[in-house]
């Protein structure tokens, strides 16, 4: 098969990359963007490099809002696979930036899925990484409780659940970043629908792990281990730290989408996190990394984020129903340690 994947260089992307390069011919898209939208901490030109030396891969240097290369590469490859990772991802930086976040975001978005529409193979399958800003603020509006470390659900009918794709996207505060990765989402499942064409939307928590090029608006876990680890002053941004976020580690994002590949729906919208099991608060992360060895220093800030949640942790019984092989693998445990062995101080 024929893989063109875009964000080749970030953590999704690269690990796809990896993954599917073992037995496929893959090609990949990033210009290291990045490193516009949050300068040199944010670059993954080493990331990059690192891929150009895998023996079935080869490298685009190129902005996917360029409608007519985008064309021309699609043209030529006619990719079986194609795994959209390309984004702006900070909730926060999108706010200086509103004209560059859309254009990459939902205007990047529909050039690929229109040239996939053109140059590909009715079988062929398309992902495209959502986010759960999607849902904006909405969760906020749940009742919830306020725990000693965190706060949760007042709801049985969520706690150890979350959130499924039937919660309403509309009609709440999502921040720039959550409206243009709305744009994109939707737009993608248009295309699966109106066009009967095999396109999926993934919708995730917090996507982390060790190759996360993280900086202080994007990547919470592996920004707040490297704190840790280097004696970097961490901030917290209200609530008293006990807001809550679900981890899931890029190789279980990739399985998934294996799984997809193997058996496409059209249009198909997935919550894709680590669920109730890899879900915490930042004060319960702190007390990980001080069981650890590794103590923080932080400060609390009571301004929160706009339109940051409260409480999210996603609820994976869809993915899991249309794809039984599909499970977690890598707990929070396990990330947390993969990552304190790979940081340095």
């Amino acid at each position: 098969m024929r893989f063109l994947i875009t964000g080749a260089g970030g953590l999704i992307g690269s690990e796809a990359v990896r993954y599917f390069s073992k037995n496929h011919l893959v090609w990949g898209v990033d210009n290291n963007m990045r490193s516009v939208f949050f300068g040199p901490k944010g670059d993954v030109t080493r990331s990059i490099d690192s891929l150009k030396i895998l023996e079935n891969y080869t490298h685009f240097w190129l902005d996917i809002t360029d409608q007519e290369k985008i064309s021309d590469i699609f043209q030529k490859i006619k990719p079986d696979v194609v795994i959209h990772c390309a984004a702006q991802p900070s909730h926060d930086k999108a706010a200086s930036i509103p004209m560059l976040d859309f254009d990459t975001n939902a205007r990047g978005t529909i050039i690929l899925l229109e040239a996939f529409r053109n140059h590909c193979n009715d079988d062929a399958v398309f992902i495209h990484m959502s986010t759960n800003k999607v849902y904006g603020d909405g969760p906020n509006k749940i009742p919830l409780v306020e725990l000693e470390t965190r706060w949760e659900y007042d709801d049985v009918n969520l706690r150890e659940i979350g959130i499924s794709e039937t919660f309403s996207i509309d009609n709440c505060l999502h921040s720039l970043f959550g409206a243009s990765k709305v744009a994109a989402d939707v737009i993608a499942q248009e295309y699966g629908k109106y066009f009967g064409l095999n396109v999926g939307v993934f919708r995730g928590g917090c996507l982390t792990g060790s190759n996360h090029a993280s900086v202080e608006l994007h990547g919470f876990l592996s920004y707040i281990v490297k704190c840790a680890m280097t004696g970097r002053n961490y901030t917290v941004f209200g609530y008293g730290g006990k807001q809550v976020r679900d981890q899931i580690h890029s190789s279980d994002v990739i399985s998934a989408f294996s799984c997809f590949i193997e058996n496409p729906k059209k249009g198909e919208v997935y919550n894709i996190g680590g669920g109730y099991s890899n879900s915490a608060s930042i004060l319960e992360i702190i007390e990980m990394l001080q069981s650890r060895g590794k103590h923080l220093n932080y400060s609390l800030s009571e301004n929160n984020r706009s339109g940051d949640h409260i409480c999210y942790y996603s609820n994976l019984s869809k993915l899991k129903n249309d794809f039984p092989n599909w499970n977690i693998k890598m707990s929070l445990s396990d990330i947390i340690d993969e990552m304190v062995l790979t940081k340095k101080e």
